[in-house]
């Protein structure tokens, strides 16, 4: 009797580490994006490429930000959250180092890879950076607005906030090309509030330059609130931005502008996480990986257009769906 029920529990052993086993290897990997804004365009294409990736890899994976970058502690109390559910990987866009490399601290005593996307923090224990070369947006900008003009022709750069790295480094870029191209700069705005918010400052600029040949703008949006003053004062000169949101890639097709710069958020997206999985698995990742920047011009704006409202519609009504299946 004592004989049978040794190999009953040998067996059920066995049975319950068999099943252990297998239920580890069917646990998909999960990995969670915290991405600065869902509000904008430019990131919800970074999120549409994320899932293509989590679908594509099969793995478990959420895209999620907070509800707004200030109070610079939203970014970090989001952060303590997704550490409380103990992903696999992380990926995140650090707006606040100050508060939010503390908490990504907490990741890596949990052993969790921590990628950046998006926007570079000096951090030595980031895995990787995947986003765009701030700096060579900046000069393939600054050149393509040079190629427009002559030299000594005047322009103004309109920025966002100079706290911001990826402002800095594009304003350098740009400089540096415009300079060597014999551009004289007549003057720097900054056209954006200190929360980030878009303000006019292109009525400020023409009254004070009326010779201004050219505007670089440091994000579409600066560029688009300065081409609708331009327009209002019936003036047509090369503005360039450096997104490659729709609105603006509309008003290269219309014709309106020749040509602008455009970032890859959609492919931030998918490398993002297509590099979290090989962090996971142990593998050897580059410290940068830069996702591209691209020039669009009324010959290739088209196709580029076409596939931002494809993935931009699908998202809509993926999420009009959801609701449907709610109610």
């Amino acid at each position: 009797m004592k004989k049978k029920v040794i190999v009953s529990l040998v067996c059920l052993t066995v049975l319950i580490s068999f099943i252990v086993h297998f239920l580890k290897e069917d646990k998909k990997l999960n990995v969670v994006v915290v991405a600065k804004s869902l509000d904008l365009e430019y990131w919800r294409i970074f999120e549409s490429g994320a899932k293509k990736a989590f679908h594509d890899f099969d793995i478990d994976g959420q895209v999620i930000a907070p509800d707004s970058i200030y109070p610079i502690t939203n970014e970090a109390d989001t952060l303590k959250k997704v550490l409380r559910q103990h992903p696999d990987a992380l990926i995140v866009t650090p707006m606040h180092p100050s508060v939010t490399i503390p908490v990504l601290m907490e990741y890596k005593k949990k052993n969790i890879p921590v990628l950046f996307a998006g926007r570079d923090v000096d951090w030595k224990d980031k895995v990787t950076y995947i986003g765009t070369d701030h700096f060579k947006l900046g000069m393939v900008a600054g050149e393509l607005l040079g190629s427009m003009l002559q030299p000594g022709d005047q322009v103004a750069i309109i920025h966002g906030n100079l706290t911001d790295p990826a402002e800095v480094e594009r304003l350098k870029g740009a400089k540096e090309v415009l300079g060597k191209a014999g551009i004289e700069i007549a003057t720097e705005k900054l056209g954006a509030d200190r929360f980030g918010k878009t303000i006019s400052v292109m009525e400020n600029i023409l009254q004070n330059h009326p010779d201004i040949q050219g505007i670089f703008a440091t994000d579409d949006l600066i560029a688009l609130k300065a081409l609708k003053t331009a327009e209002k004062e019936g003036l047509t000169i090369p503005i360039v931005g450096t997104d490659g949101i729709t609105e603006m890639l509309e008003i290269v097709d219309s014709g309106k502008l020749s040509a602008t710069v455009t970032q890859n958020p959609y492919d931030m997206g998918y490398l993002s996480v297509e590099q979290a999985i090989k962090a996971v698995q142990g593998k050897h990742i580059p410290k940068r990986i830069d996702s591209g920047v691209d020039i669009l011009t009324q010959d290739n704006v088209k196709e580029r257009l076409t596939f931002l409202n494809d993935i931009l519609y699908s998202r809509v009504e993926n999420f009009k769906h959801f609701l449907y299946e709610l109610l």
